[in-house]
């Protein structure tokens, strides 16, 4: 079992960037894929990014392609989404989570964090 906690959230204006940070418990952090989704009010999660276990591969949404991009710190137990040219569009919760399979939906992910806002002023 693994253990998430987000942080990095904040307002930012159009345009900015922003990174967030996962720390992760436990010893087998590398065991697990990792992904970032997003929740707006009033919709449904949205898959955000992703990255295998080795951080050989990543995965992204289309509407954050170009701008996004997950990395991670299997030392350190860690996963990052660094977010450039921001949109008040990407304004959400962002969550991050973890799945010893692979995957882009909810449904593919076992473990969540609480979650981190992050705003966007137009």
């Amino acid at each position: 079992q693994v253990q998430l906690v987000e942080s990095g959230g904040g307002l930012v204006q159009a345009g900015g960037s922003l990174r967030l940070s996962c720390a992760a418990s436990g010893r087998t952090f590398s065991s697990y894929a990792m992904a970032w989704f997003r929740q707006a009010p009033e919709k449904e999660r949205e898959f955000v990014a992703a990255i295998t276990r080795n951080g050989g591969s990543t995965y992204y949404g289309d509407s954050v392609k170009g701008r996004f991009s997950i990395f991670r710190g299997n030392a350190k137990n860690t996963a990052c989404l660094q977010m450039n040219s921001l949109k008040p569009g990407d304004a959400a919760v962002y969550y991050c989570s973890a799945t010893y399979r692979t995957g882009s939906t909810p449904a593919d992910y076992d473990y969540w964090g609480q979650g981190t806002q992050v705003t966007v002023s137009s």
